[in-house]
């Protein structure tokens, strides 16, 4: 493989046998070999296990599992996308194939409209802006597709300034790239390669953190079509395209279904509706020091935020890292006990009760330490005591001693005076 996939264009999974995100893609990525092959396509479709070969997996940069890669040529792109059949797929054909795609006429035109919310155009012959704009491809084609055609070629509805031109078309109209306004096309296409407007989700927002832009969010229930529900999500789309040209440098609007995917990024209790404004840069967030009853009341809370005025909340400070450690903890071990007892009982019981009898040996061995040396200390000083009373024997017995002499010296005496007498 490595001696020869130059000669191929190859869509790799690097994976690990003991990672259970790699067992569930597996079917989905068998599925995706099927037809892949089915359909004729030049992409080769493969698996390797990352743990096996490890120095090739190095060399194309895999620090994760599983890691899906599209090689081509001395070229490696990676798939960051939802993992399932068609979104991998169309990655893999988006990739495989040119970075510019001609449109030759108004009809296939249309054709490609169609099929994509969000569409890329250069118009023009060979120019710098050209040779930046195929640049700016090969690093973004991962994400989106780009095309040129010729200025005929374009709806009638369509004025350009001047050309060379870069167009977006999406959300029912055009937008024209301005250097002057809009600065690195590489970072202007980043921003514009998302609908004014988007359903929210997990990898949504992860994908937006690229981007650089804020993101105002309507926290809704998309079952509940209650008055409220459906006002929050309506002022936001007001917002996001009547006042576009005010705010689409600096903010991504949308709506999210549901508030517990909001609770654990915020770590916090939102209650819905409602309205928050994430930092994807720095973690920070956003909430309406008022209701926001109108679109005046939207702008002017967006307003706020962009002058300094709006109180930042959270962020990625020291003691925002150590709730967020603490928070997780929880959450695992909430989540781990709500979806199996038994398993979370062993898993978090077992290690307690392995603690618990350690401490209790350690403080059982100290106790019987302790007794062993009040025996120890109570037999010596028992041996001192009948030290002390053999000595206490002893003097008296020399006592005894004493007296018995004395009395024979007084009886000596008593002899001779009783000798003198006679």
């Amino acid at each position: 493989f490595k001696e020869n996939r130059k000669d191929d264009i190859w869509l790799v999974d690097f994976y690990a046998p003991w990672c259970g995100h790699c067992k569930k893609l597996e079917p989905v990525w068998n599925e995706v070999g099927v037809e892949m092959r089915n359909m004729g396509s030049p992409v080769k479709v493969g698996k390797m296990d990352a743990t096996s070969f490890s120095s090739i997996a190095s060399e194309f940069g895999v620090r994760g599992y599983p890691t899906i890669k599209l090689l081509k040529g001395d070229l490696a792109y990676n798939y960051r996308g939802p993992r399932t059949k068609d979104d991998i797929i169309e990655f893999a054909n988006r990739v495989a194939g040119p970075l510019i795609r001609p449109l030759p006429s108004q009809h296939m035109f249309e054709h490609v409209q169609k099929r994509h919310r969000v569409l890329f155009v250069y118009v023009g012959g060979e120019s710098p802006l050209k040779e930046k704009y195929i640049e700016v491809a090969s690093e973004l084609i991962v994400y989106t597709y780009f095309f040129s055609a010729s200025e005929d070629v374009l709806p009638e509805y369509v004025t350009l300034p001047e050309l060379p031109a870069v167009m977006v078309f999406k959300d029912g109209t055009y937008f024209v790239y301005d250097e002057y306004e809009d600065g690195d096309l590489s970072s202007w296409i980043n921003r514009e390669r998302f609908q004014g407007y988007l359903h929210v989700d997990g990898f949504t927002l992860y994908e937006l953190g690229d981007t650089g832009k804020l993101v105002a969010i309507a926290v809704i229930d998309d079952k509940n079509s209650s008055v409220e529900h459906t006002r929050l999500k309506s002022i936001i789309q007001e917002v996001a395209r009547d006042y576009r040209d005010h705010f689409h440098r600096d903010f991504q609007f949308g709506h999210m279904d549901g508030n517990d995917y909001i609770n654990s990024l915020l770590m916090d209790d939102l209650t819905i509706p409602t309205i928050v404004v994430l930092n994807t840069s720095n973690q920070q967030y956003f909430l309406p020091d008022r209701h926001i009853e109108s679109t005046e009341d939207m702008v002017q809370f967006i307003n706020n935020i962009l002058d300094g005025t709006a109180e930042a909340q959270g962020g990625d400070g020291l003691l925002q890292r150590i709730k967020r450690i603490i928070y997780d903890a929880k959450s695992t071990i909430v989540s781990v006990f709500k979806s199996s007892p038994l398993l979370g009982c062993f898993l978090f019981g077992l290690p307690l009760g392995v603690i618990s009898i350690m401490c209790y040996g350690i403080c059982t061995a100290d106790t019987e330490g302790e007794v062993f040396e009040h025996e120890g200390a109570k037999k010596e000083s028992g041996d001192r005591e009948l030290t002390d009373e053999g000595s206490e024997e002893e003097q008296e017995e020399e006592k005894n001693g004493k007296y018995t002499e004395l009395s024979d010296g007084e009886l000596k005496q008593k002899d001779i005076m009783e000798k003198k007498k006679d």
